[in-house]
């Protein structure tokens, strides 16, 4: 993974909406809905719930968001994402 890929920051918009920092300076909104929806593994199903996908946080040892249970994201599926809707 490559450095700028790493997410320095992430505010929760609402939804299933973030506000994404990463190393390189790209700040953007991603909606990760589409990516929610359809037949999910057992760790991401509790994400569908909006008050859990709420308590999402940066682990700046692996650089990515994730949430209390584990489930994690990709960074550079996420930068990719971010880049598309910048």
């Amino acid at each position: 993974m490559s450095a700028s890929y790493e997410i320095r920051t992430v505010e929760h918009l609402g939804g299933y909406r973030l506000r994404l920092t990463f190393a390189d300076g790209l700040e953007s909104d991603v909606d990760l809905t589409e990516k929610l929806s359809g037949q999910l593994g057992p760790v991401f199903e509790p994400l569908r719930d909006q008050l859990f996908f709420a308590q999402v946080s940066v682990d700046p040892d692996i650089g990515t968001v994730v949430w209390p249970n584990g489930a994690d994201l990709a960074p550079d599926a996420l930068h990719e994402q971010a880049v598309r809707v910048a």
